[in-house]
């Protein structure tokens, strides 16, 4: 086994104060100089108004009056009758009707009706088919006439940039039909929440963010983004690897200002991927090393439970938070019940104390489904609070404005008050309060 001095040393201290990181995973090189670091990192709302009514529930396509602007849902969960969020709990509803849609619902499953990777591209490079039970509800849903003409409604909305509403009306059933595969059977799906405005938003108009549901809520969120993960993977074959992802507001390349996750099939392994998938066979203990118990030897491990552990990440492009499964499984859907829930308190406590008003991505990392070593679940949350310009360009040398130990102080400080308020998991340790040792990961290879 290699030895932890295998890999260059991620973190060096320069004389001036300048920290120069190296992603021991990517080889990502950045460079943080001092006195950058105090800028404003939230955006600036100058022009709030009161909130009026009639928009909390209709601001956008994804609100809970336009249900029927998205395609079909696939899939939703909901509260249990009778049960509160702290009794628990709730279920995984599938290939919901039309005449349901408006029923009460806390997050749902829906197609991306213009998809990265198309439903065209599975189909025309690996004669890829909609699947039975795909075609079987489309069938259905089309059969009734409320729900063909959602389907019809959705279709010439995504059309209406390449055919003339005659060219559109033109259309034979068949061709109709054939036009909503990607909407049955498609690789790109978003994981929508029902909130656009936190509760409380009356007179603020605060957008409700991944920090501002309670644990509970953003468990039900991580759980149907797991189980629309497994089932992509399920229902094509082809699929080497499902990429999960959140952007949160504009600066980090949302198109709506509501909260939702994005999942896209692809047919090869990520960059990422096929650099660790190398550096992890010829060293199985690298995540330990080079990953959580680097950081928690130069102080940056930031929160832990029982399963997970979030720290201050360093080579990165931007300041990033990460969250580290220390489950025995590779991927999400293998973990039980208390281990996905483990990682979503620290996930959610990790956007609770960034901020809604902090542009981020949530990208997930996980091993691909045809890779032969054990590589743990981590979830990235990268503040997109700076601009890429020349000169990263021209040297591949990133400036991070942020150094690891710059954001871990901005936020234990913030965890330690949204504990005491009762706002994240209160099972959560905190910064000092953590107890991680070598192999923090309890993360061991030749169980696999």
């Amino acid at each position: 086994m290699a030895s932890p001095e295998s890999f260059p040393p991620p973190l060096t201290r320069m004389a001036d104060g300048t920290i120069k990181q190296l992603n021991p995973f990517s080889g990502t090189e950045v460079w943080t100089v001092p006195g950058r670091a105090n800028r404003p990192i939230e955006l600036e709302h100058p022009n709030i108004q009161p909130l009026d009514e009639s928009m909390r529930w209709d601001s956008c396509a994804f609100c809970t009056q336009r249900i029927l602007d998205t395609p079909p849902e696939k899939s939703r969960i909901v509260r249990k009758e009778g049960k509160t969020e702290e009794k628990n709990d709730a279920v995984i509803v599938r290939g919901t009707e039309v005449d349901t849609l408006t029923r009460e619902w806390e997050f749902r499953r829906i197609p991306n009706l213009f998809e990265i990777v198309s439903f065209d591209y599975w189909a025309k490079n690996y004669d890829y088919r909609l699947p039975a039970a795909a075609r079987s509800r489309l069938k259905a849903y089309f059969a009734d006439p409320a729900g063909r003409s959602h389907v019809t409604d959705v279709l010439r909305m995504k059309h209406r940039a390449t055919m003339t509403p005659e060219e559109f009306d033109a259309l034979s059933e068949r061709e109709l039909i054939k036009m909503a595969y990607p909407l049955f059977g498609g690789g790109h799906d978003l994981i929508v929440a029902r909130r656009h405005y936190t509760d409380d938003a009356e007179n603020t108009g605060q957008l409700a963010s991944s920090g501002t549901l309670t644990p509970q809520e953003h468990e039900w969120y991580i759980r149907l983004t797991i189980d629309a993960m497994h089932d992509l993977y399920e229902q094509n074959r082809y699929a080497k690897y499902v990429q999960v992802f959140q952007n949160w507001l504009k600066p980090a390349g949302a198109s709506f200002d509501h909260l939702h996750k994005q999942l896209v099939a692809i047919d090869e392994r990520p960059v990422n991927a096929k650099l660790e998938v190398e550096k992890a066979r010829r060293n199985p203990n690298l995540y330990n090393e080079a990953g959580v118990d680097y950081a928690g030897y130069h102080n940056l491990v930031i929160a832990e439970n029982k399963h997970a552990v979030a720290i201050a990440g360093f080579g990165h492009r931007y300041p990033t938070l990460e969250v580290w499964s220390r489950s025995e499984a590779c991927q999400p859907w293998e973990h039980t019940d208390e281990e996905r829930r483990a990682m979503s308190d620290l996930i959610h406590a990790m956007h609770a104390a960034t901020g809604p008003n902090v542009p981020c991505n949530e990208e997930w990392y996980c091993k691909p489904v045809d890779a032969d070593v054990p590589m743990p679940w981590k979830v990235l949350i990268k503040w997109r609070v700076s601009t890429l310009a020349g000169f990263e360009g021209g040297t591949k040398i990133y400036v991070n404005t942020i150094d690891p130990w710059q954001l871990r102080d901005r936020v234990v400080p913030r965890l330690l008050e949204l504990r005491a308020e009762g706002k994240i998991a209160s099972n959560i340790s905190i910064a000092t309060e953590c107890s991680c040792a070598v192999n923090s990961l309890k993360y061991n290879p030749a169980l696999h």
